[in-house]
C-alpha cells in the first residue's frame, strides 16, 4: 500500500468522507444494539430505574470529563488514527463484556465499569470525526455530510432495538455482544483504507502544551458570545431531556411490554431516519439557521409534553416520531454553524468543550432520574397520592403516570430553553456577528490504493 499525496481535489475528500461514513454507520449501529441489549437486560434482571439509569451515567461520564483532554488530541494527532484507538478501545470494552457473560461471571459493576472505558472511545473519536467533515467536504456540502452523519445514527435507532430484543429472545445477551464487537472490525477496516488532511496548526500548537491549547479553545468561545450562548441553551435541553431518556423504556413497559418499547424507539428510528435522509437530500436550512434551530427545539419540547399526557402507545410513539423528525434539522443546522463559525484547527478542542459544557448538567439528570421516578413522581401519582386529586387528573394515575409527568415537565421545560435562546441577540445574530472561518474547498487525501 502506498500513501497518496495531498490533493485540492473536493471529489477524493468525499470519497473518502463516505468510506469512513460507512464504517461509523456500522459501527454505531453495533453500539446503539449494545446499549439497548444492556438496557432490557439490566431492567429485566433488577425491575430498578436507578440501576438502569447507571449505565447511562457510566457512559456520559467520559464524556463530561474528558472532553477536553480528547479534543485536545483529536487537534494535535492524525485524527483518523485518534477515530482508529477509540475504535479499538469500545471493540476490547465490549469483547469483555461477552467474556465475563459467557463464563458467567457478568456482574452489574462489571458492565458500569466497562461501559465507562467504552464510552472512553467514544470521548476521543466524536470530536476528531466531527473535526474532519470540513477538512473532507467542500462547503457547500456540510448540510448535506451532516444529515448522512444523523442519517447514520438514525439507522442505528430503527435497526437496533429490534434486532436487540429477536437476538435477547432467541440468543442471549452473548448474541447482541459478539454482533457489536464484529462492527468494530468493519469500523476499523474502513478508517485503515483512509488518510485524512491536516489543519495548519495553531500558534498555541507551536509549542505543545495540554493547557495552552486547551485554553485556546475556551478563549475562542468566551470571545464569542452568541456560540457560547448557544452553547449554554444546549446545555439546557441535554439537561431536560436526559431524564426521558432514562424512562421511556420504563414508561412504555409501566402499561405494555418491552417489545412495545422496543417497537416505539424503532418507531422514533424511523422518523429520525427520515428527517436525516430529507436533510441529506436538501442540505438543511441555508439561511436564518438559528431560527431553525430554535423553532425545531420549541415544538420538539411540545412533542415531548405529549409523550406524558397518557398511557397510550399512539400518542408516545407520535410524539417521539415528531421528536425525532426534528432532530436532524436541528442539529444539522445548529452543526454547520459550528463548522462555518470556528477554524479548522481548533475544531477538535471546541467540539469537545461543546460537548463538555453542552452535557456537564447530563449526569446530575441521570444520577437524579431513579431517585426522582422511583420515590417522589411514582408515589405522587400513585392512586391516592398527594397529586392524584389534582394533576392526576391531566396525565393518570397509577403506575407509570408519576414517569409520564416527568415527561411533561422535560417538555415544557425544553420549549422554555428555546424561547430564551431566541431572546438573547447574539445568539439570534450568530451568522451575521461572527465570519466563516472554513475556505469553500477544502484541503482532502483520497483513498489508498494498491502499488502497482
Amino acid at each position: 500500500m502506498v500513501h497518496p499525496e495531498p490533493t485540492s481535489t473536493p471529489a477524493k475528500g468525499l470519497a473518502t468522507f463516505l468510506v469512513v461514513w460507512a464504517g461509523q454507520l456500522v459501527s454505531v449501529t453495533g453500539t446503539t444494539l449494545t446499549g439497548f441489549g444492556l438496557q432490557i437486560w439490566i431492567y429485566l434482571e433488577t425491575g430498578s430505574v436507578t440501576r438502569l439509569a447507571l449505565v447511562s451515567l457510566a457512559y456520559a461520564l467520559p464524556a463530561v470529563i474528558l472532553s477536553p483532554f480528547a479534543g485536545v488530541l483529536a487537534d494535535r494527532i492524525d485524527r483518523r488514527l485518534a477515530m482508529l484507538g477509540a475504535d479499538v478501545l469500545a471493540g476490547i470494552s465490549t469483547l469483555a463484556i461477552a467474556v465475563l457473560y459467557f463464563t458467567g461471571s457478568l456482574q452489574l459493576w462489571h458492565i458500569y465499569a466497562l461501559s465507562g472505558l467504552g464510552a472512553i472511545g467514544n470521548a476521543l473519536q466524536v470530536p476528531a470525526w466531527m473535526a474532519s467533515i470540513p477538512l473532507l467536504v467542500p462547503k457547500k456540502h456540510l448540510g448535506r455530510a451532516n444529515g448522512l452523519v444523523m442519517t447514520a445514527e438514525a439507522v442505528s435507532i430503527v435497526v437496533s432495538p429490534a434486532a436487540a430484543g429477536a437476538l435477547l429472545a432467541t440468543l442471549g445477551l452473548g448474541a447482541v455482544l459478539l454482533a457489536d464487537v464484529a462492527t468494530f472490525v468493519v469500523a476499523v477496516a474502513t478508517l485503515a483504507l483512509v488518510r485524512f488532511p491536516r489543519p495548519e496548526p495553531t500558534p498555541a500548537q507551536q509549542v505543545p502544551s495540554v493547557r495552552r491549547e486547551m485554553a485556546e479553545g475556551l478563549r475562542y468561545l468566551r470571545e464569542r458570545h452568541g456560540l457560547l450562548g448557544l452553547l449554554l441553551i444546549y446545555a439546557g435541553v441535554n439537561f431536560v431531556l436526559a431524564f426521558t431518556n432514562v424512562l421511556v423504556i420504563p414508561l412504555v413497559v409501566s402499561f405494555s411490554s418491552e417489545a412495545a418499547a422496543g417497537g416505539v424507539l424503532s418507531a422514533a428510528g424511523f422518523g429520525m431516519l427520515a428527517g436525516s435522509l430529507a436533510v441529506s437530500a436538501w442540505g438543511g436550512p441555508r439561511h436564518r439557521r438559528i431560527a431553525w434551530v430554535m423553532g425545531g427545539i420549541a415544538t420538539g419540547g411540545l412533542a415531548v409534553v405529549v409523550v406524558g399526557l397518557r398511557p397510550s402507545l399512539l400518542l408516545i410513539t407520535g410524539g417521539y416520531v415528531v421528536l425525532s423528525l426534528l432532530l436532524p434539522v436541528v442539529n444539522t443546522a445548529s452543526q454547520v454553524v459550528w463548522q462555518l463559525k470556528v477554524p479548522p484547527a481548533l475544531q477538535g478542542r471546541v467540539y469537545s468543550l461543546r460537548r463538555m459544557l453542552s452535557q456537564v448538567a447530563s449526569p446530575l439528570a441521570i444520577v437524579l432520574t431513579g431517585p426522582l421516578a422511583d420515590r417522589v413522581f411514582e408515589p405522587l401519582l400513585a392512586e391516592g397520592g398527594g397529586l392524584a386529586r389534582s394533576l392526576g387528573k391531566i396525565v393518570g394515575t397509577g403506575t407509570g403516570r408519576g414517569i409520564a409527568f416527568m415527561f411533561v415537565l422535560a417538555g415544557l421545560g425544553t420549549s422554555l430553553m428555546a424561547a430564551i435562546g431566541w431572546m438573547h441577540p447574539r445568539v439570534r445574530r450568530i451568522e451575521i456577528e461572527i465570519p466563516d472561518q472554513i475556505p469553500d474547498a477544502p484541503p482532502a487525501v483520497g483513498i489508498e490504493t494498491a502499488a502497482s
